[in-house]
């Protein structure tokens, strides 16, 4: 089973919760499906998959509906930075199928729960 880094945003506070999680509810889900909570803890909640990366960093891409990698010659979007107008870049980009090679998966909350993601997710102290 893999392990996920989960960065789960909250729309209404501006705020993004991490968690770590080995769950199969993810598999073979794509960018922009909805998911429960309850599966992974955080009951009541509605989630929408957002992107991602895999285990070395390359971005996943909604336009490109797949499980693995390639190289696409790239204007905007995901994976590129703002260039000038007309130019284009070949970058290495990961598929919008969530597969066993991704390590983070962006959410974003679309329904609320009972409890708060802040009683969810209590805040860690800086350590000086």
């Amino acid at each position: 089973m893999p392990e996920f880094k989960l960065v789960v945003n909250d729309p209404k506070t501006g705020r993004s919760y991490s968690k770590s999680i080995n769950a199969e509810i993810f598999d073979n889900k794509k960018i922009g499906e909805k998911i429960q909570g309850n599966p992974i803890g955080l009951d009541g909640y509605e989630f929408e998959i957002m992107g991602g990366s895999d285990k070395s960093g390359f971005p996943m891409r909604k336009d490109f509906q797949s499980v693995g990698r390639k190289k696409a010659l790239l204007t905007k979007g995901p994976g590129i930075n703002k260039m000038k107008k007309g130019i284009r870049k070949r970058k290495t980009i990961r598929g919008a199928i969530v597969s066993q090679d991704i390590a983070q998966i962006n959410l974003k909350i679309i329904k609320q729960g009972v409890k708060s993601m802040d009683e969810m997710f209590p805040k860690k102290e800086d350590k000086k």
